[in-house]
């Protein structure tokens, strides 16, 4: 965790240790995923990208996919202040295009399906925005953070190391 001199006289909670390296363990798993991850990105505006995934990490809470996709909105000229209002996007929409606001919907219905399934008038408003190709991807890149939260999670992965633009593939 960075900090600065004022934090430094805080005693803050120790780190947590990562309970296995996926990477390591599995490296074909990874390497699938690294490839799935490329694939499902192509043709997405990587600013709307970046907001999907750390909406879709937020409702999973995976703290280290946080960490990594809100560092490289920002290194990518995303604001704070519209990443500080995407945990309530709802009550803050006029942050938000209505473009990225179909997308976070859409990434919310696919992310929390255990609330049920993605209904019509989410998956509509998501297909009045983007293409039918567009749409296609921005349904396989939700479903591709989902996945990587939960191996981040179910690994606890370190937040907090992260450098911007490390995992860029």
């Amino acid at each position: 965790m960075t900090t600065n001199t004022a934090d430094e006289a805080k005693e803050y909670a120790p780190e947590h240790t990562p309970r296995l390296e996926l990477a390591k363990l599995a490296p074909e798993v990874y390497k699938a995923m690294v490839k799935l991850d490329a694939a499902a990105r192509q043709g997405i505006d990587p600013v709307l990208l970046e907001l999907v995934k750390i909406r879709a990490s937020q409702l999973n809470h995976c703290a280290f996919c946080l960490d990594m996709h809100s560092k490289d909105a920002l290194a990518a000229g995303e604001s704070a202040e519209r990443l500080i209002q995407l945990s309530a996007w709802e009550e803050s929409r006029h942050y938000y295009t209505p473009k990225e606001i179909a997308a976070i919907e859409l990434t919310e219905a696919i992310t929390v399906l255990t609330d049920g399934f993605v209904p019509d008038e989410v998956y509509e408003r998501a297909a009045a925005h983007f293409d039918e190709t567009e749409l296609a991807q921005l349904i396989a890149a939700i479903t591709v953070i989902n996945a990587w939260n939960r191996f981040g999670v179910s690994t606890r992965m370190v937040p907090g190391h992260y450098t911007p633009g490390a995992f860029k593939h």
